[in-house]
């Protein structure tokens, strides 16, 4: 069965997500999505959570690549070496202009995290042994995707749709018309009852956004 386990990191309070398949007993399977962590507090929450819930990492997967979902990338494989790290091949792009961008935030990135395994067309990624459908939700961020898990009505949105809000788009690469076409095309024909964790902020629910958000 799929679970999920969620973490507010850093100066921009970046939800983080970890996702794991605990259905077999022993090795249980996880991956974590848009590693934020950027101290050594948030190192070890993370690290607290793998050894409480006996979770394999096996991979980093990015929704996009804006600074504030990639800081733990670097401690990951520090940690980790072999680990990949999926997303869609314009994240890479966005991923190479981020040591700039951090140093305007007084931040220091070493090097731009590089993506080891480019999203294919129709691929899925897999928890153990379930999958997520990659939806390609870019006007946030180019080639931004989000994560969809069907049997539990799980929506995981990056920063394209928010509790009564959506993505910002005034940044590099950003578009209005675009994210909200995103948004009505990938995320409005599921169920109402779709649950989303949004890359800040609290879970909504789209039946909500639907009905109260005022950009929508």
């Amino acid at each position: 069965m799929m679970r999920l386990l969620k973490f507010t990191f850093n100066a921009f309070q970046e939800n983080t997500y970890i996702l794991y398949d605990d259905k077999n007993q022993g090795a249980i399977q996880g991956v974590i999505i848009d590693p934020g962590m950027s101290n050594q507090k948030e190192w070890e929450e993370v690290m607290e959570a793998l050894e409480a819930h006996s979770i394999d990492l096996q991979s980093i997967v990015l929704t996009h690549g804006h600074i504030d979902h990639v800081l733990g990338v670097h401690r990951l494989l520090e940690w980790k070496p072999s680990m990949p790290i999926y997303g869609h091949k314009i994240t890479q792009e966005v991923l190479n202009a981020q040591p700039d961008y951090a140093a305007l935030f007084g931040i220091h990135l070493p090097s731009a995290p590089e993506i080891t395994h480019f999203f294919a067309s129709g691929e899925k990624i897999r928890v153990g042994e379930e999958t997520l459908d990659i939806l390609y939700t870019p006007g946030h961020c180019p080639g931004e995707v989000s994560f969809y898990h069907a049997s539990s009505k799980t929506l995981i949105a990056g920063d394209v749709l928010f509790y009564e809000s959506i993505g910002r788009t005034d940044l590099p690469g950003g578009d209005l018309p675009t994210l909200l076409e995103a948004i009505r095309e990938q995320f409005w024909p599921l169920p109402d009852d779709t649950t989303v964790y949004c890359g800040h902020g609290p879970e909504t629910t789209l039946g909500y956004e639907k009905v109260h958000n005022p950009f929508l």
